[in-house]
């Protein structure tokens, strides 16, 4: 179970950086859905728009299945691209990877998935300021169930570079090792795309 460990303190926001997962070879859906169409642009253009546009510290982006491909067509020159040599093992590989390249000024990052484009501010700043009380995880309870953006903070580095397989963090949250938070966002989980219906819901939402 996580702990529901939140105190609103007055604390200045951290320095923090952004981790955005996109190495995913895409087996379920059949062809890279970093480079679906959306927006004008590609599925991870707007995903990496979103999250430029929150500020934060460093913007990481991992890439891995289609690399060539999403080099060539994606415009990731506002991020430090981080390449999964490993992608194929699971996510946790590609957040293995990109831990060294994470500035040694931060505080810690937020972990963001590259085809989840519409997190919002309010998401982003509810981990801000619970991340300020010194919490080593934090997650985004919404209408309809925990999502990302997650936080970690430095202190769990170490636990993440151990990390092995798809649903490893998923583990790690509800270890009870750590002193994890709630942060309650009032709107559903946002759209993510593993399958071409989710590819079309994320599409009629807009």
């Amino acid at each position: 179970m996580f702990a529901n460990v939140i105190s609103m303190l007055d604390h200045s926001p951290p320095e923090v950086a952004a981790l955005v997962l996109a190495a995913g070879s895409s087996r379920r859906l059949g062809q890279p859905k970093q480079l679906l169409p959306f927006r004008g642009a590609t599925l991870l253009d707007a995903t990496i728009s979103t999250v430029c546009d929150f500020g934060l510290s460093q913007t990481l982006v991992t890439i891995g299945g289609a690399a060539p491909e999403v080099q060539d067509t994606v415009d990731l020159s506002a991020v430090q691209i981080v390449e999964s040599l490993h992608h194929t093992d699971g996510c946790s590989s590609s957040i293995v990877s990109a831990l060294a390249a994470i500035d040694p000024t931060v505080s810690g990052f937020m972990l963001f998935l590259g085809d989840q484009p519409d997190v919002s501010q309010a998401a982003v700043d509810a981990l801000l300021e619970v991340a300020a009380t010194g919490v080593e995880i934090a997650v985004v309870d919404y209408n309809d169930g925990i999502g990302h953006p997650f936080w970690f903070a430095r202190s769990v580095f170490g636990p993440l570079t151990d990390l092995h397989g798809d649903k490893a963090v998923w583990k790690l949250l509800e270890s009870g090792r750590f002193d994890t938070a709630h942060v309650r966002v009032d709107a559903p989980v946002p759209l993510d795309v593993d399958t071409w219906d989710d590819y079309e819901a994320l599409l009629a939402r807009g």
